[in-house]
């Protein structure tokens, strides 16, 4: 039984889209909408050559599995919210990970956290 997410052979990515947005942490997220409520979901990245981390879009080949989740559609009513000064409510894929009780991706020694709910 493996205890960690892992990337499948073959997918698809046919939910969520990139957006981009003038965050004070990210420039682009992957943004779900139902109707006129969305939910911004990031990831963090590593660069080994300059030793930076940031904050960007979730790997293409996760989106599927998230949004057709059976639990998606309610953890998007309680954290999804209109478009305010072109923001939409973030959450961080490792939270939305947990939150959907999914196993987690493999966190590495670079990961830094939120401390708090919003971001």
């Amino acid at each position: 039984m493996r205890y960690h997410y892992e990337k499948p052979q073959i997918y698809l990515s046919m939910y969520g889209v990139r957006y981009v947005c003038e965050h004070p942490v990210y420039n682009s997220c992957t943004l779900f909408l139902i109707g006129d409520k969305g939910l911004a979901v990031i990831q963090q990245r590593f660069d080994a050559r300059t030793k930076t981390t940031w904050w960007s879009e979730v790997d293409s080949w996760l989106t599927d599995d998230l949004y057709l989740h059976p639990n998606f559609k309610e953890y998007f009513d309680k954290r999804a919210g209109a478009c305010t000064d072109g923001l939409y409510p973030t959450v961080t894929v490792r939270q939305l990970m947990w939150a959907l009780k999914m196993k987690p991706l493999p966190k590495a020694r670079w990961e830094t956290c939120f401390d708090r709910k919003d971001i």
